[in-house]
């Protein structure tokens, strides 16, 4: 509770220091007369998809996390192909990977029946984001709410601008910097690492070809995820508490426990070591910290005012 109170205030703090800096037209307040029920919504829909299938939440975190590596947080990555779209999410890092996309069309229809034309679909991954964290026990921060949905996807921008799990520590900071994001934002943020999954595919070439990996982590790996084939087989990306919001992600990279080979270039031997162990130290800075970086990225790029429009299904435009 002590941290959850410190954390409060000091993100509040960010908060006003961020508008004074950013200023743009996103507000936490945005649809407190349009659609005051939004939030409602949006947290009621997420609940009840957590709670049909665990995984879900932390799914549509990472679908947050890519939508806005792509030309800003607009709600690209939800769009289907369609004779004049190629859909990002046939895009490498997305295809067969990024889920949790008919839980927003719930969402969404809800939103639509009680408030029609006024929430975005980018906002609602905004939301849904937060909440996911805060559903598995992490921090809560406030969501600056007023973005619009783009008209086109972007599948090229995808493949070139979402980080990869091959990643060394220079393509990691580079990825973020291109967005930006920090150093310091980019190793926040792989904390959301914390919850999840992520298939043999992803993470094969790390328990085999790696040697900073603790051996025992990585024969127990290899007798699910064989050389060759079980590409879809997942495994946790924090192997201590898959379903909760902790410090614990950073607790396994120091024990060289990292599940994808990008995840464990933060702690090897190089200037991410001492964030690592900050943050595996005290998960109240994470926290704090996490809360300030996750904000930062929501306002990349965002449409506003007359750009863009607000999508009434998000995987076509009006």
């Amino acid at each position: 509770m002590a941290c959850a109170k410190l954390y409060f205030l000091l993100v509040l703090t960010f908060f006003c220091l961020f508008i004074n800096v950013y200023g743009n037209n996103l507000s936490p307040n945005f649809y407190s007369k349009t659609c005051p029920q939004a939030l409602s919504i949006v947290k009621q829909g997420l609940d009840e998809a957590i709670k049909n299938e665990a995984r879900v939440g932390a799914s549509l975190l990472r679908v947050h996390f890519h939508d806005c590596f792509v030309d800003g947080c607009d709600g690209s990555i939800l769009l289907d192909n369609s004779a004049t779209i190629q859909s990002e999410k046939q895009a490498a890092p997305n295809n067969n990977s990024a889920r949790g996309f008919e839980v927003v069309d719930r969402i969404k229809a809800k939103l639509e029946n009680a408030c029609p034309g006024i929430v975005s679909c980018a906002d609602i991954l905004a939301i849904i984001a937060r909440d996911a964290v805060l559903h598995y026990g992490g921090p809560t921060w406030d969501v600056r709410l007023g973005r619009r949905d783009s008209l086109i996807a972007n599948r090229a921008g995808a493949n070139k601008s979402i980080p990869a799990p091959s990643f060394n520590l220079t393509n990691l900071t580079s990825s973020f910097a291109a967005q930006h994001l920090s150093f310091k934002d980019m190793v926040v943020l792989s904390g959301a690492h914390t919850v999840g999954f992520a298939r043999c595919t992803n993470f094969r070439s790390h328990i085999y070809n790696d040697t900073n990996i603790d051996t025992s982590f990585a024969k127990s790996l290899q007798q699910k995820c064989p050389k060759t084939g079980n590409n879809n087989v997942l495994q946790p990306l924090d192997l201590q508490a898959r379903f909760i919001f902790d410090n614990k992600y950073y607790q396994n990279l120091l024990v060289h426990k990292g599940l994808l080979h990008s995840d464990q270039q933060l702690f090897n031997g190089n200037k991410a070591d001492n964030l690592v162990r900050k943050y595996a130290l005290d998960q109240c800075k994470f926290f704090e910290d996490f809360g300030k970086s996750i904000v930062k990225m929501g306002n990349i790029s965002p449409l506003t005012g007359n750009n863009g429009e607000i999508r009434l299904n998000c995987r076509k435009p009006n």
